[in-house]
């Protein structure tokens, strides 16, 4: 029966384009199939999820894999995310069938001659798992007698051991194979059920078999209940991470962005994988921010090659590296940074180094911010509100930048709100036109709240945020206490978001307003704390709640628990995501946390 493609869906929508990509499929143009395979891969198993149009796909899939003019290993991989895909319970059950369907066909492709093939195949059988896979047990175990190719034979294991009943005893006799990825995948789902703390014996294997035969880990997509040693060692037992890393597994970074305080003892393995590549070194100086005083000379002795690169990118993170470190001779250099590229991200990286590390002593670099207004983004611009000595200097050309709206206006908005009145009569003028004017002007409210510090007029401010608090839903609720007192006209239209039908985040956000104008506790406290412990924002890394309770002191008592995890765990709480060679978000996060509960009265 012909399929009616346009009452199918897949990832992006109608299926309706599937004929063509089979029909694509059958180019004898390989490049032709290979963008048609990916988009086959993209549509029906999208991120391992599948659709209706998935399982309609299988036969076709199949046909072009016996009879098609190539890409046979991605189309066995292809049907292979479809038999293990994710999807309502109706399509899930639908593509099982329709691959198990398929399968007996395809079984001659397990004795193929060629090594990927017979790979893929391996792959299909475990992914369509039980019941189906259970008669097909035989030929796998036929395929571990017989098997030529190691990686193959590897897989074989993994994917007996993933289907096979028992205690999997015969892969214990596998531990002393002569292949390496053999060992690895005999020793690998040992560990995956094995008790904590993990064998050394285990660990080592997997070591030992993995630095022999170094590979990509992540090129298979096994399906559950399958566990990479690694990820088992990293999220259950992180010193059985150490041992295996002390064993030629680079594991250094992996290690240190899932627990805490393992920075000195992975020193010598992230030095050692270091290759110069700039997130790498951004890595490093982020690891360096967590090391005592006397490891740092080992880290500016490895990153010092690196710091004329003649590529600004490697330069720029190597500065930032040294500049973590506490090597002074970074001052002078970033400063050329600044001068020579002061638009690379990475050179807002290196000043925002040398200025938290050195302060006072980075006053070069901020003059040459100063020298480079015209051409830096905002994040440089900002850099020049921790030295209002400099920045005072260039008022006018601050204003200037407002008024033009340049890359470095919203930088330039808030230097000239944090020199206050030194800002004078430029900065004032400039900020209330920002404030005042073009209604498409980038950031009128800040502007309004720096006109509002250089002046002490809030009339610009109170105008925009009255028509914002006004809105449905609000904006600038989060805004408006930066007035303070002075912004006590907008309490009429804060505080009904205190009440308890609004969200958590807007009556968090309501909270800190009402208390940042007013004072009061006794109806900001609660709403404060449920924001900071809320599932929504957890972990409350850029949660404006946390410095407000430990400015205001008090701490209800269902917020503790969950706060006292967060202080002692070994197990981080919070994720660099971008890693910027900053302190980890997670040592910020821990030490706000320790400060709150050290200094909090907690409320019953």
């Amino acid at each position: 029966m012909e399929t009616d493609w346009g009452q199918l869906s897949h990832a992006y929508g109608p299926a309706d384009d599937i004929p063509g990509l089979l029909r694509e499929m059958e180019s004898e143009d390989a490049d032709v199939r290979a963008e048609a395979a990916h988009e086959l891969f993209s549509a029906l198993c999208h991120q391992g999820d599948i659709y209706d149009a998935s399982a309609a796909a299988v036969p076709h899939l199949a046909r072009l894999a016996l009879h098609g003019p190539g890409h046979r290993p991605e189309l066995l991989r292809l049907i292979a995310g479809i038999a293990d895909g994710d999807g309502r319970p109706a399509e899930r059950a639908a593509a099982r069938r329709a691959v198990a369907e398929a399968l007996p066909a395809l079984l001659p492709f397990a004795h193929d001659t060629d090594a990927e093939l017979r790979d893929a195949m391996v792959l299909l059988v475990t992914a369509l798992g039980h019941p189906y896979a259970l008669p097909l047990l035989p030929l796998l175990r036929a395929r571990l007698a017989e098997e030529p190719d190691p990686g193959v034979r590897g897989r074989v294991v993994t994917a007996l051991a993933l289907l096979e009943a028992g205690d999997g005893g015969w892969r214990h006799g596998l531990l002393a194979d002569p292949e390496p990825r053999v060992r690895l995948a005999a020793a690998e789902d040992l560990l995956r059920t094995a008790g904590l703390p993990l064998p050394g014996e285990l660990v080592d294997v997997c070591a030992r078999a993995y630095a022999a035969d170094p590979h990509e880990r992540e090129d298979v997509s096994w399906p559950h209940p399958y566990r990479p040693f690694t990820d088992r060692l990293l999220e259950d037992d992180p010193d059985a991470a150490l041992r295996a890393l002390a064993r030629g597994v680079p594991l250094a970074h992996d290690v240190n962005e899932r627990w805490r305080d393992r920075e000195a003892q992975t020193l010598p393995w992230a030095l050692a994988e270091l290759d110069g590549a700039p997130w790498e070194l951004y890595r490093l100086a982020r690891t360096a921010c967590a090391l005592p005083a006397e490891a740092h000379p080992r880290v500016r002795e490895r990153v010092l090659p690196y710091r004329g690169s003649d590529d600004p990118a490697v330069r720029a993170a190597a500065l930032t590296v040294l500049a973590r470190a506490g090597s002074a001779e970074a001052v002078p250099e970033v400063v050329r940074l600044v001068e020579e590229a002061p638009g690379l991200d990475g050179t807002v990286r290196a000043v925002t180094a040398v200025t938290d590390v050195f302060g006072a002593g980075a006053l070069p670099v901020a003059r040459a911010v100063a020298g480079r207004l015209d051409a830096a983004p905002a994040q440089l611009v900002a850099v020049l509100a921790r030295y209002p000595e400099v920045a005072v200097e260039v008022v006018a050309h601050l204003a200037t930048l407002v008024r033009e709206r340049t890359d470095g206006h919203g930088g330039a908005v808030a230097v000239l709100g944090s020199l206050g009145p030194s800002a004078g009569a430029v900065g004032a003028q400039a900020l209330r036109a920002a404030a005042t004017g073009d209604a498409g002007f980038p950031v009128p409210t800040a502007a309004a709240l720096a006109y509002h510090r250089v002046t002490g007029d809030p009339e610009p401010a109170l105008a925009l945020l009255g028509a914002q608090l006004a809105e449905e839903p609000p904006e600038g609720l989060a805004q408006a206490g930066e007035l303070g007192p002075r912004a006590a006209p907008l309490l009429p239209l804060v505080e009904p978001w205190l009440a308890q039908r609004h969200t958590v985040s807007r009556r968090g956000r309501a909270a800190l307003t009402v208390w940042q104008i007013t004072g009061r506790t006794e109806d900001t406290v609660e709403p404060l704390a449920r924001w900071l412990v809320a599932d929504d924002f957890w972990p409350p890394v850029e949660t404006p709640a946390l410095p407000a309770l430990t400015a205001i002191g008090l701490l209800p008592r269902f917020a503790v628990d969950r706060l006292r995890k967060v202080a002692e765990s070994a197990r981080r709480a919070a994720h660099d995501l971008f890693v910027t060679g900053g302190p980890h978000p997670d040592y910020v996060l821990r030490s706000a946390v320790r400060e709150l509960l050290a200094t909090a009265r907690v409320l019953d």
